[in-house]
């Protein structure tokens, strides 16, 4: 894996796990998403990972329309590398999640590389009102949540952007999703440098033992050789400790509140720059230094933020 001295800080602000009912300050309107993002980029964030959500009910929402409001607000104000999920939601069909970025032609767009299981019903044992009645259904349909990424999926979000010069933010969760994206290497439909996002802590992937996250690096490094770039994102608890193991053995990082909504044990974060600011003190506590985004559009090999369509 090619090193660059630069540790690339990503920021994923809102997701579509956590619901507004686990944290009043999980971003839920635009103008909130647009805040968190422009929190982050500030704090020391290079790239900003983003979804949508129903502003009324925190629903998430994958409609272009959803995100063009705070799209603008962003690229308007800010400088930094934008993400748009084609994760969505679990329970989202890939022609559904795919839309913003063909709408869009982001720099950046996720990228899940396999179907899993996806359990979020342990949550029920933590959070029992909800303001909202999709919360505790979305919690609880998870006991029977595939969440569906195959090789045609894949493919086809593939093809649906092959023209945008958009990158993709490849979130492998187990080692068979690290060998699925050597298979469409291997086939020519995706081009290096590889931005591999490791993810580690979901109920149905790999885990957060420190062994976990080494093996899944010796794999990457076996595969793609100097053709990636590591990044990892822990959930919960595990965010952090995760983060400046990354950082020490070469890679890059992921936080935000999709991931984690805490900054300590019980303590709610209020803001994601929080996270970029204790993320920013991990990498330079080690000698590091945080990537700015032209630094990370270098890295990444980026088209660069002229080139997208909003």
């Amino acid at each position: 894996m090619a090193t660059t001295g630069k540790v690339i800080i990503t920021c994923a602000v809102t997701g579509a796990i956590h619901t507004p009912s686990m944290s009043p300050y999980l971003p839920v309107t635009a103008d909130e998403i647009a805040e968190a993002a422009l929190g982050a980029a500030e704090a020391g964030a290079a790239i900003v990972h983003l979804h949508a959500r129903d502003p009324e009910t925190g629903k998430p929402d994958q409609r272009p329309e959803a995100f063009l409001p705070f799209l603008l607000r962003i690229r308007q104000a800010s400088d930094v590398v934008i993400n748009l999920t084609s994760g969505g939601a679990p329970y989202m069909k890939i022609d559904e999640r795919i839309r913003p970025s063909t709408t869009f032609k982001p720099e950046v767009a996720s990228l899940n590389m396999g179907s899993l299981n996806f359990g979020l019903f342990p949550m029920l044992k933590r959070y029992r009102e909800f303001k909202h009645e999709w919360e505790r259904e979305h919690l609880a349909n998870s006991t029977d949540l595939i969440f569906r990424n195959t090789f045609k999926d894949i493919e086809f979000a593939l093809a649906a952007c092959a023209e945008n010069g958009t990158r993709f933010e490849f979130e492998c969760y187990d080692v068979g999703h690290l060998y699925n994206l050597a298979h469409f290497a291997e086939r020519g439909l995706v081009k290096p440098p590889f931005f591999v996002q490791t993810v580690f802590g979901i109920l149905g992937g790999i885990g957060t033992h420190p062994e976990d996250v080494m093996h899944m690096k010796r794999t990457a490094d076996r595969l793609f050789g100097s053709d990636y770039r590591w990044s990892v994102l822990g959930t919960g608890k595990m965010q952090l400790p995760i983060a400046a193991m990354s950082a020490g053995m070469g890679g890059n990082i992921r936080v935000g509140l999709e991931d984690s909504l805490w900054i300590g044990p019980g303590e709610l974060a209020k803001t994601n720059a929080e996270q970029v600011s204790r993320a920013v003190k991990i990498v330079e506590g080690l000698g590091l230094e945080v990537a700015t985004p032209t630094e990370a559009r270098a890295i990444l090999e980026l088209k660069g933020g002229d080139k997208v369509a909003f």
